[in-house]
């Protein structure tokens, strides 16, 4: 027994908890007297407020050791049928993703986890990467401007109905979607729809041009081509929205495009799809980058985000997030839509896929897959079967009758998941994955179900796809990028030098405060690209994905215990999606008890912009409640509109801590009086962390609570996305939890409908969460919280003698991020928030959050991940900034020229022949002695953001294009 017991001692179950905390012991120990804590015990004690304070219950597993937990993930992946192909279409292709694009970009931490591009000089490699996408984009639709992707395509789908019904002012409240829409399409806009009083008319694509007609609707959505397969042409359909003073909305499929007319070729208004088939495994249904491109009449209504090309200081040309307006969030309950993130990673790989084959590879592609079709349109035929049409892409309808389950388990046996449309119709998508092998296995299905004679591959003639009249004619994808990386050397270099051009965490520390910007361990990344995650279609049979199933209940499971409700969905792929479903359960339970009326959400003035703007998405009237002097909920207001509003209130949205970076101590009596009235408390999960394993929304009050899975719980930001906003819910608001139409396991019978087009969002990625609770436990989660709130203290210790530091809990002590206030400088200084946040670029650092939720002010956020080390030279970085803004006050430095307002510095500038500053080169490049040794340089100087939005140019433009805007 003696040798078991020094085998299990020596065995390391905490070793992934000491590589995620990164501060050791010895480091622990002297921030703790930095702060004035004894222990990180006494630490929480004097932050959290002690009516709040709760643990976990016995519910998580003992952590896991980095190899166990990697095992653990490789058996759930190996329960889910991978060697299945599933030809299911409706919006899911298998593809093939180009292994340099693997490799360099989706397993790179240099793009994964990079930052959303706010601060565009140390981002103009993911920027540049958005802009070929928005290029591809608006080539391939055939309109003016494209965005750099949305969540999925049936949230686009909805986010365009906001767009019509904002662009044709309201005239009608009436949306009429194509009965050959996707199913999920459908099912999310009328999700959208209801609580804005929309009416959702679905019609025969025979009788579209009668209904619009009678309707006289605001918007039409068409599918191109539909979901079981047809092409049709668009153009009466669009005429007739247009001559009724609607616009006309198509969802299209990218790789169809390189063959078929562009819809806006065909007059369309709008134009969305998802980019999933351009090399982004299906992964169980996401994450993947959807698009939007638009009319340029209607690009300021376009939610999401624009990369545009403007100049630096210096004249080059330079990128940059254009028209930012266009964030809807920033206009709060005036908004039309709450998107404040993207999925800009998966855009990054579908524009890189098509940067790899190029515009003749796409079009090879494409002309493959249709000829599969044709071939096994042709075998349909031949063995006796009809088909539902002779006009099709890559999908064929075949009308089976009673022969369509034969047909159905014929295809299984040999390897095939089909797709059920109307009754006794059998749909089968083709796409890249399926080889000659396999399309001899599909027509020997197809005539052994017809009990008709087998037929050889070269035998069969092929039938039907697409009109000649609907041929594409237009070139596409004609931009230099597109044409160059073809060989693998020139690939693997351009991505290196987009790379190199961006800091990511693999760089530095990014201390952005409320944006969590935290380790995303190799160990959490590795199960992600395993074929039994990626290769699962999401409207796969569920015994065939019963990996993902036990995973995905398991990990609501945990997400249950560490937020103390009762259910968990998943569903939700964004926090802006999180916060909308979780409205959207309070709103259904208000309806199921007869209280409809209830329509008041109070917000406080400090909360997250989305809040607002997801509130009045769901069809509630917003009250502003105010914050007083140090930042907390005004209690004296809130009384007064709980009074005021109480008979009409739905809900409080408040976020914990607070946006300021603190533990209000009032919080159960602010949940307490919002109860009193029948109301319920919605909980912005953005600042999670800093409650794991000491406390919990239910343990505070909250009914409902999204979280941030790409925040607390690791997924990487992938520079601007994916995320994962799950929801949850205490025990009363579970049977109003979101469930989906193709899914029943995906929520409760009676929920609201979907707000994703996937029953699971983005699936794929929750092995990354998974593996993150599995490997912490509850000690580890505990003291990753703990250690945050430390770093974050410690920062603010240290730097309170240099820049005050402006919100404190009732301790003294701050939460898990700090405000730093900078508006004193620009009065005695001239230097501006804006100056310190360029300046930090020059030591290697990302800034903080600049001016939010206080402007003028560096939100700070360390977390847990970052070694002492990090901590001090970011700094000595702030304090070495502070010097030379205090240069600048006492007349030493220029106030004109000097490093801040010259910063940041490029390479080419600082090695130019000629140097005419008032202050030497080795204080503009090396500022501290360590800089050197780890030396970023910027690509680009301070970018002119004015210029960019005045001269709009958000595609591959050739460079005499830029030089005129630059002129």
């Amino acid at each position: 027994m003696s040798a078991l017991s020094d085998l299990a001692a020596l065995e390391d179950h905490g070793e992934f908890i000491r590589r995620h905390v990164a501060p050791s012991e010895a480091d622990i120990a002297a921030m703790l007297r930095e702060v004035g804590a004894a222990s990180l015990e006494d630490l929480a004690a004097k932050t959290v407020p002690s009516a709040i304070r709760a643990t976990f219950p016995a519910a998580l597993p003992e952590p896991a050791t980095e190899a166990e937990a990697i095992g653990e993930l490789r058996a759930l992946a190996a329960r889910n049928r991978a060697d299945i192909k599933s030809l299911i279409g409706l919006g899911y292709h298998g593809t093939l993703t180009p292994p340099v694009v693997l490799r360099n970009v989706l397993e790179n931490p240099g793009w994964y986890t990079a930052y959303t591009p706010y601060q565009a000089e140390i981002a103009q490699g993911r920027l540049e990467a958005l802009l070929n996408f928005q290029t591809m984009v608006t080539d391939l639709a055939g309109l003016d401007v494209a965005n750099a992707s949305l969540l999925d395509e049936a949230t686009a789908a909805a986010e365009a109905m906001a767009l019509a019904h904002a662009a044709t002012k309201g005239k009608s409240d009436t949306i009429v979607l194509a009965a050959d829409a996707l199913p999920q399409t459908i099912a999310v806009v009328r999700t959208r729809a209801e609580p804005l009083g929309f009416k959702v008319v679905v019609a025969k694509p025979s009788e579209i041009a009668a209904t619009v007609a009678a309707e006289k609707p605001f918007a039409l959505v068409l599918q191109y081509p539909g979901a079981t397969g047809e092409v049709r042409d668009l153009r009466g359909d669009i005429a007739a929205v247009q001559a009724a003073g609607g616009l006309a909305i198509v969802a299209a499929d990218p790789l169809a495009l390189t063959l078929l007319t562009p819809p806006g070729e065909m007059g369309a208004d709008v134009v969305v799809g998802s980019a999933q088939r351009f090399g982004v495994p299906m992964g169980y249904g996401g994450p993947h980058a959807a698009f939007m491109a638009v009319k340029d009449a209607y690009k300021r209504l376009m939610p999401g985000r624009l990369v545009g090309v403007s100049v630096d200081a210096a004249g080059a040309p330079a990128m940059r997030l254009a028209l930012q307006t266009r964030e809807q969030h920033i206009r709060r309950e005036k908004a039309t839509s709450n998107i404040c993130t993207a999925q800009v990673l998966l855009a990054v790989m579908a524009s890189m896929y098509a940067v790899w084959h190029g515009p003749e590879g796409l079009k090879r592609i494409a002309r493959r897959v249709a000829l599969q079709a044709r071939i096994l349109a042709g075998a349909a035929k031949a063995a006796g079967f009809g088909l539902a049409h002779q006009s099709f892409f890559d999908t064929i309808a075949i009308e089976a009758g009673d022969k369509a389950e034969a047909l159905i388990a014929m295809a299984l046996k040999r390897g095939f998941n089909l797709a059920r449309h109307a009754k006794g119709v059998v749909g089968i998508a083709l796409d890249e994955t399926v080889t000659r092998k396999d399309l001899a296995q599909l027509v020997m299905a197809v005539t052994e179900a017809a009990q008709a004679q087998p037929l050889p591959l070269d035998s069969i003639a092929p039938y039907g796809g697409a009109p000649d009249a609907l041929a594409r004619r237009s070139a596409f994808c004609t931009a230099q990028v597109f044409n160059t990386h073809h060989a693998e050397h020139a690939m693997l270099r351009y991505l290196k030098s987009l790379e190199d051009k961006d800091v990511a965490l693999n760089r530095s520390m990014i201390p952005l405060g409320s944006c969590t910007m935290k380790l995303n361990a190799t160990a959490e990344m590795i199960p992600v690209t395993f074929p039994g995650f990626g290769a699962i279609h999401p409207f796969a049979p569920v015994d065939q994905a019963e990996g993902y199933i036990e995973m995905i209940r398991r990990l609501e499971s945990w997400l249950a215990t560490i937020t103390g409700f009762a259910a968990v969905s998943l569903q939700p792929n964004a926090g802006s999606q999180g916060e909308y479903a979780g409205l959207l359960a309070i709103r259904a339970y208000h309806h199921a008890r007869g209280e409809g009326h209830r329509e008041v959400c109070l917000i406080p003035s400090s909360a997250h912009g989305t809040n607002p703007a997801s509130a009045v998405m769901a069809g509630m009237k917003v009250v502003v409640v105010g914050c007083d002097r140090d930042g907390n909920v005004d209690l004296d207001d809130l009384r007064a509109k709980v009074e005021q509003h109480g008979a009409n209130l739905s809900a409080l949205m408040v976020t914990y801590p607070s946006t300021h970076g603190v533990f209000e101590t009032e919080i159960r009596e602010i949940c307490a009086l919002i109860h009193a009235k029948g109301g319920q408390v919605y909980m912005d999960g953005a600042n999670m962390n800093a409650q794991v394993g000491l406390t919990s929304p239910a343990a505070i009050g909250a009914d409902v609570c999204h979280l941030n899975l790409h925040k607390t719980f690791c997924i990487p930001h992938g520079g601007g996305g994916p995320g994962v906003g799950p929801i949850g819910v205490a025990a009363h608001l579970a049977p109003h939890l979101p469930n989906h139409p193709l899914l029943a396991e995906a929520g409760p019978a009676k929920g609201f409908g979907p707000v994703s087009a996937a029953p699971f969002g983005s699936a794929s990625i929750l092995p990354i969460s998974y593996a993150y609770i599995r490997m912490m436990g509850a000690e580890g989660l505990t003291r990753a919280t703990q250690v945050a709130i430390l770093n974050a203290n410690y920062v603010a210790r240290k730097l309170a003698p240099h820049f005050p530091v402006l919100y404190r809990g009732a301790n003294g002590m701050v939460a898990h991020e700090c405000i730093l206030d900078c508006r004193g400088f620009q009065q005695n200084g001239g230097a501006t928030v804006e100056d310190i946040a360029k300046r930090l670029q020059d030591f290697g650092f990302h800034a903080p959050t600049m001016s939010w939720p206080v402007a003028g002010t560096l939100m700070v956020e360390p977390t847990e991940s970052e070694p002492k080390a990090e901590l001090d030279r970011f700094i000595e970085a702030m304090v070495a900034i502070r010097e030379e803004i205090r240069a600048i006050e006492q007349g030493r430095a220029d106030k004109a020229d000097n490093p801040l307002k010259n910063a940041p510095h490029t390479a080419a500038e600082v090695m130019a022949d000629s140097w005419t500053h008032a202050y030497t080169r080795q204080q503009a490049a090396f500022p501290l002695p360590w800089v050197a040794a780890h030396k970023y340089w910027p690509p680009v100087k301070r970018v002119d953001n004015v210029h960019g939005d005045r001269h709009l140019v958000c595609t591959c433009a050739p460079l005499e294009a830029y030089a005129q805007a630059a002129e």
